[in-house]
């Protein structure tokens, strides 16, 4: 039979048997099997029996499904370990289903079996697209064996102390490798090693070509060229041979550190004008690629990377190579002044090319490579030399050679041999003070949690745990163990092992083997840390910053002066204003000599508002301020005369009485009752004299009322008209005295007319300025702004607010109703309704 025919035939069977057993199992899921298990016990253990099998053929299906993707499962014994283990159950599950769906898509077809990349077969031209698809998990953490397992040279990971150069030559050297080894004292006084190639780096002068303007070579055609794969010694020396002949090179590192504690530098990738390598960097014999120094630390050479920063420590760190003759493009972003510096950026401004980033989370220790994932590393430095050519013409045009300030190519130079000159040092890491890289102090301090003395201690503990656990398996820390789960732990306190095995994720398979040895810390540290000190009185000692701190505080000079010499006897703030009698300056004196004087800026902005002020008004202003309407006169209120008289006979000259009512309604209408002033002096003695002449006549007249009638008429008659004439006499006098107060009083109000207009005019002119000043702003009148909670309405009504309730009105018929009586619940048996 076909073997497409036999597979066809296989799986329609293997699909109809699932379905039918799909169906049965949904079917005894809708049953009411606790119902049945308490009516008839028979039912009960058949159903034991048959739960068990279940359970059996389970666990059997588990430990194949576990031992075809290789992963460990744990055994079932009952039920209840079903729940407490589903994490791992479904991720067996998960992938057990992705190796049947990769298998079968092989088969068919539908994609291809990827086969170890050779130097002779090259790769396939055809360039990649680039997705915007979340990288597969499988490519992201590849579940492979540990490649430094296999490494001639295993890494230390417990040194702690000075790390040493792995150089065992040094090619291109002005001083010799043991001159070089030297060491010194650093920040936090340890010992550490020198650069190797730093008297090189800072003497070196880069080849005239950099800072020349050249026609930029334009890049090979990547659909008619083929990257080179590197993996043996041989080929890196015939890779080394062609390389010698180039004048600049560019260079990329694909780098992973989850699956190592220090990190591993998995890929190369070199380019020159002509051909692509790619260098397998996890080998065997990875130590003998230090060859390769004798291009990169030849000064004549220049090496184009972009963001070499932590690229030159991966190279010493696990090659033992350094980079002489370093140009960053990322400087030269930086400087240039470009909207983005990363190497994307620059690959789409100059080449038009799209990279797909997302491959720089990819595991990059998967052996062969996929396809995608070498197009990728490939594109990286298959036109970085096109792009140096870009940036230097672009450097060149906009510097000056002359001024240091405005050399721009020397600039990137400068950070260049500065990105050069860095090293690596071995990890440092402090359990109780929580100091260095990987210590638990800068985690703890941008947490939001709050650890008491138990918590703390746990904390601790767990992190020391985890460090030394993974120096010890050569994984990441947060590969044993994440932060959350960290963090939960020490929060939580579990007081089981149950209690702490739920708090580890799914992929805590190291923790789980050590589940024991983690719950018996987790009890000890709380046991012993529970008097001990918490989390804020670390930090409020802080031994580490407070001795950083005292170093850094500069001697204090000798020469520094007393006290007295540098005290000011005028305060710079408040000026001459005396606060207290103490500082009045009534009992000291100090010299105009002696003051030193610097104002703030709101009393040099006062002097400057006043000195405009007085050069624009010019004589007017100083006429207003010597005016005494600047200060504001006590308000005045008029002061209405009037006349008792005595009484007099019914029988009255008409004449004389039309004659005073017509004085006096000429004297009530000149009187100006809207601003009343007091009269001058010398109209008030006046005034009061023609009083006291008429009250001597009223006097007179009551007088001559008490004496006898015999007197002769025509004497009275001679008597009244001599009163008469006196009485006229002295109403005139009594009318000029009010004329001439009126006539000052109209003077006085003229001028204060004028000195009002002259101060509204200065006023006007001091509020113009000071909008000028403040370019147009107004305070925001909180007073007559509209309401923003009640807003006028549309139709112009207001807004009333919400009618008050009053509980005293008859309001039963709007009130909701109550509820209705429910039914009768009639006694009967459960049932269960099937779909």
């Amino acid at each position: 039979m076909d073997s497409s025919q036999y597979f066809k035939t296989l799986r329609e069977t293997v699909q109809a048997a699932l379905v039918t057993t799909t169906r049965t199992v949904n079917g005894l899921a809708n049953e009411d099997l606790q119902f049945q298990r308490t009516a008839n016990p028979g039912v009960g253990n058949h159903l034991d029996e048959k739960s068990e099998r279940l359970l059996q053929l389970a666990g059997s299906l588990l430990k194949s499904a576990g031992n075809a993707t290789g992963q460990k499962v744990s055994t079932l014994e009952d039920v209840d370990d079903v729940d407490i283990h589903w994490r791992g159950i479904v991720d067996v599950i998960d992938s057990l289903l992705e190796k049947a769906d990769t298998c079968l898509d092989e088969y068919t077809g539908m994609i291809k079996r990827k086969d170890a990349p050779t130097p002779d077969a090259g790769r396939d031209p055809k360039r990649t697209k680039s997705t915007n698809s979340r990288l597969d998990w499988s490519m992201k953490r590849a579940n492979i064996l540990k490649p430094q397992d296999a490494f001639e040279k295993k890494v230390d990971n417990f040194d702690s102390g000075a790390w040493k150069p792995l150089l065992t030559k040094k090619p291109h050297a002005r001083l010799s490798l043991e001159e070089s080894l030297a060491t010194f004292a650093d920040e936090e006084n340890t010992a550490q090693y020198r650069h190797p190639y730093e008297n090189e780096i800072l003497s070196m002068q880069y080849p005239s070509q950099v800072y020349e303007k050249r026609e930029p070579k334009k890049y090979l055609p990547v659909e008619t060229t083929t990257a080179i794969w590197v993996d043996t010694y041989e080929g890196v020396f015939e890779m080394l041979a062609e390389l010698k002949q180039a004048t600049e090179i560019a260079l990329d590192l694909e780098h992973h550190d989850f699956r190592s504690y220090t990190g591993l530098l998995s890929l190369m990738q070199i380019s020159t004008r002509e051909k692509d390598w790619i260098v397998d960097t996890l080998v065997p014999r990875r130590h003998k690629l230090e060859v390769l120094n004798e291009v990169f630390a030849d000064p004549k050479i220049v090496k184009v990377l972009h963001g070499a920063f932590m690229d030159t420590i991966w190279l010493q760190r696990d090659l033992g190579l350094y980079v002489v003759g370093l140009f960053d493009t990322h400087h030269a972003c930086d400087i240039l002044g470009y909207p983005g510096k990363s190497l994307a950026f620059l690959l789409k401004k100059f080449v038009d090319f799209d990279a797909d980033k997302k491959y720089q989370l990819a595991d990059w220790r998967i052996r062969p490579l996929p396809d995608e994932m070498f197009y990728y590393a490939r594109s990286d430095t298959h036109y970085l030399l096109y792009i140096y050519d870009m940036v230097r013409n672009e450097l060149v045009e906009r510097s000056d050679r002359s001024n240091p300030e405005q050399d721009l190519i020397e600039m990137v130079v400068q950070k260049s041999k500065e990105v050069s000159l860095l090293r690596h040092e071995n990890t440092i890491y402090d359990a109780v003070n929580g100091s260095g890289s990987r210590g638990w102090y800068n985690t703890l301090l941008k947490s939001p949690t709050l650890y008491d003395s138990g918590q703390f201690a746990v904390y601790k503990a767990l992190h020391q745990w985890r460090d030394e656990t993974a120096r010890r398996m050569d994984e990441s820390p947060f590969f044993i163990m994440t932060q959350q789960v960290l963090a939960d732990i020490a929060r939580l306190l579990p007081a089981d092992p149950k209690a702490l095995w739920s708090l580890l994720d799914s992929n805590a398979r190291t923790l789980k083997v050590h589940l024991d040895e983690l719950f018996a810390l987790v009890q000890n540290a709380k046991a012993s840390g529970a008097n001990g000190p918490k989390m804020m009185d670390i930090f409020r000692r802080a031994p580490g910053a407070l001795d950083k701190q005292a170093k850094a505080t500069p001697e204090v000079d000798a020469n520094v002066p007393a006290v007295e010499e540098l005290r000011s006897g005028r305060s710079q703030l408040w000026g001459d204003i005396a606060m207290s009698s103490v500082w009045d300056g009534s009992t000291k004196a100090v010299s105009t000599k002696e003051k030193l004087e610097v104002l703030p800026a709101y009393h040099q902005f006062i002097q400057e508002v006043s000195a405009i002020a007085a050069a624009t008004n010019g004589p007017a202003s100083a006429a207003v301020s010597e005016l005494p309407t600047a200060v504001p006169a006590p308000e005045k209120f008029a002061d209405k005369e009037f006349t008792l008289k005595a009484g007099q006979k019914r029988k009255i000259d008409e004449r004389e009485a039309e004659s005073e009512s017509e004085a006096e309604s000429g004297s009530d209408d000149e009187m100006d009752l809207d601003e009343p002033t007091e009269p001058e002096a010398g109209s008030s003695n006046v005034t009061d004299a023609a009083d006291d002449d008429e009250d001597s006549d009223q006097s007179s007249d009551a007088e001559e009322e008490e004496k006898p009638t015999k007197e002769s008429k025509a004497s009275r008659k001679l008597r009244r008209a001599a009163e008469k004439e006196e009485s006229k006499e002295a109403k005139r006098l009594k009318k000029e005295a009010k004329a001439e107060a009126k006539k000052s009083e109209k003077e006085e109000k003229a001028a204060a007319k004028v000195a009002k207009k002259v101060a509204r005019a200065a006023k006007k002119a001091a509020e113009a300025e000071e909008d000028e000043e403040e370019e147009g702003e107004k305070p925001f009148d909180y007073g007559n702004a509209e309401s923003v909670l009640h807003p006028p309405r549309a139709n112009g009504r207001e807004y009333r607010g919400k009618k008050t309730f009053n509980p005293y009105t008859n309001k039963s018929g709007n009130a909701p109703k109550g509820a209705r009586k429910l039914g009768h619940v009639k006694a009967g048996k459960t049932a269960t309704f099937k779909k």
